[in-house]
């Protein structure tokens, strides 16, 4: 994950409500985030969604443009019919991901980075999309660990007021060094706002800290409100993400947790193309992962 790494160095009606007050469904709501198709336009990606029979679809980029309230598509003219494309094909955009890091505490940096976790609360409103991703997302060895810890609470906090009115949450995604079950329910617990919640990747997670996907769902349950999913082979020389049931990740444990634990929300399928341009084209794993998880949802 190096290119990744690399560059992250440079509804109302979801309001106060916990992940836990949700009637699961009695079929899984899928998404992919468009990280797997860096190619595409968003008309491409929605019709594929469609095909596919997704029902979300989570943004993060378009055609490799990673800073969506800039984006043409989102502007004041065109955000509207971008909206109404969606709805056309009976889709919900469940996600915007974000690349604001909430972990420095230089005040100019931390500003910036707060600048734009706003502009994507703003954008998700106008889209009527209930969550946006940010990034905890590290813990640098020039920093205090407990100062960086509280910066990221503070900030979530800031953030968690910002959206009050908005029908947004702000999810923080268990990335980068954040990524221990007690760190991020410590997080979650001081900061303690109805509109901050976690997206829960399992495998982030796992493969660092080798926790169980059972453990991590049994300490963080009450605050995932979305969730990324993906397999990969992973050996002592590090990991190559593989089609869903391919790699020896422990996804039907993590599936089998939420489904028993009554999760309601998004499975939404990560597939990293565009910082891994050497795996399957999105033509493959999107159809793939739709028929795949079916199988291990039985």
């Amino acid at each position: 994950m190096i290119k990744r790494r690399e560059f992250l160095k440079q509804s109302s009606g979801l309001l106060g409500l916990s992940a836990l007050d949700f009637a699961a469904p009695k079929k899984p709501l899928l998404s992919f985030s468009t990280l797997g198709c860096p190619a595409w336009t968003f008309s491409q990606a929605l019709q594929h969604a469609s095909t596919n029979n997704y029902s979300g679809i989570e943004i993060r980029g378009i055609k490799g443009d990673l800073d969506l309230p800039k984006n043409p598509i989102f502007s004041a003219s065109n955000l509207a019919s971008t909206r109404r494309e969606a709805e056309d094909k009976k889709l919900k955009i469940v996600n915007l991901g974000s690349s604001a890091n909430m972990h420095f505490l230089d005040p100019d940096k931390r500003q910036k980075n707060l600048n734009e976790a706003k502009k994507y609360i703003d954008l998700a409103q106008q889209l009527n999309c209930p969550f946006i991703r940010v990034f905890p997302n590290d813990l640098p060895k020039d920093q205090d660990e407990k100062a960086t810890v509280g910066a990221i609470i503070s900030s979530l906090v800031e953030l968690g007021d910002y959206a009050k009115s908005s029908g947004v949450k702000v999810l923080l995604e268990s990335h980068g060094k954040v990524i221990k079950s007690d760190m991020l329910l410590h997080i979650m617990q001081e900061t303690n706002h109805t509109n901050v919640g976690l997206v829960w990747d399992f495998f982030n997670m796992w493969s660092v800290t080798k926790e169980s996907p059972t453990y991590m769902y049994s300490q963080l349950k009450k605050y995932i409100f979305h969730t990324h999913i993906k397999d990969a082979m992973l050996t002592e020389k590090g990991e190559t993400y593989t089609l869903l049931g391919e790699g020896n990740a422990p996804v039907r444990e993590a599936l089998l947790a939420l489904k028993k634990g009554g999760y309601a929300g998004y499975y939404s399928f990560e597939w990293e193309k565009l910082w891994h341009p050497e795996i399957q084209e999105p033509e493959i794993a999107f159809p793939q992962f739709r028929k795949t998880f079916d199988t291990f949802w039985k």
